[in-house]
């Protein structure tokens, strides 16, 4: 039996002090994208293309077009923001930076609302720091974790480690592999951690050195270094970073390609920032 009041599972409700603070976070992240010179847009509902965004159709809500053309409602910007800005938009358009404000909604009833800006041909650096001002001026300060997924991929492919390990992160058994230089990967956590890479093979320390470029670049305090880190992200294939506080998730983003499109962006997760601002209100 579904009672009056119920909402589905999954979706979001806002009133009274999460309502008011969702404004707020939203208005002071729009504020700061259009300052540092990014133009907004709101992408639609319905696509055509969202399961280029994804591995497997399972997260999908599909539906069909008048034509019975299979569409989606949007479970993710990326994809649909480069395209439309590239190919419906790019004969007016000169703008490369694109932020939207809006919610995906992923099978069977989950939404979540984002902030997230797209550049295209935009560099990594901008990407991270873009993120740390839109949480500066929200008074967030979370640690930065900084990755760079080319490293998993070599690791798999030249070096025998499944990345099904490597997206478990069972340490124990990636310092059982015949490495010389696992151990050495395996505990890099700092910056200064990065200075010397001479024990690495070139391909490896080269993947490494764009890490410590990016860090040294962004130059933000509670930085961390995760070289091992992997997930599945079809778009994402080299530098990605991750903005966090505690077991809250606040940003990802990183460098990746729709296409033959170089571009680098970000989403922001409002929910996330807004229980953020609740918990630390009732301390």
């Amino acid at each position: 039996m579904i009672f009056e009041h119920e909402i589905p599972s999954g979706s979001r409700l806002y009133f009274g002090k999460s309502a008011k603070l969702k404004r707020a976070i939203e208005s002071s992240a729009g504020d700061t994208l259009m300052q540092l010179g990014f133009e907004e847009i709101v992408t639609p509902i319905f696509s055509y293309h969202q399961h280029e965004s994804f591995e497997g159709l399972q997260p999908l809500i599909r539906l069909n077009d008048a034509e019975n053309h299979e569409i989606t409602l949007r479970a993710d910007s990326t994809v649909d923001v480069v395209r439309i800005v590239t190919k419906r938009l790019g004969r007016s358009m000169e703008s490369k930076k694109w932020f939207y404000i809006q919610p995906t909604v992923t099978y069977p009833t989950s939404e979540q609302y984002q902030i997230g800006a797209e550049v295209i041909d935009g560099s990594f650096e901008e990407a991270a720091k873009t993120t740390v001002a839109i949480l500066s001026g929200l008074d967030i300060a979370p640690t930065l974790q900084l990755a760079n997924i080319s490293i998993p991929h070599l690791l798999n492919d030249r070096y025998g480690i499944s990345l099904d390990l490597l997206r478990s992160t069972n340490v124990e058994k990636i310092l059982k592999t015949d490495i010389p230089w696992i151990d050495r990967l395996v505990r890099i956590h700092d910056i200064k951690d990065l200075d010397d890479l001479s024990m690495f093979p070139g391909d490896i320390a080269g993947e490494l050195q764009k890490i410590k470029e990016a860090a040294d670049n962004i130059s933000y305090p509670k930085t961390i270094i995760s070289p091992l880190y992997y997930a599945k992200m079809r778009y994402y294939k080299s530098l990605t970073f991750k903005m966090f506080e505690e077991n809250s998730l606040l940003a990802m983003g990183g460098v990746y390609m729709v296409g033959d499109i170089s571009a680098a962006g970000f989403a922001l997760y409002t929910d996330e920032c807004i229980a953020n601002k609740m918990n630390r209100e009732d301390r």
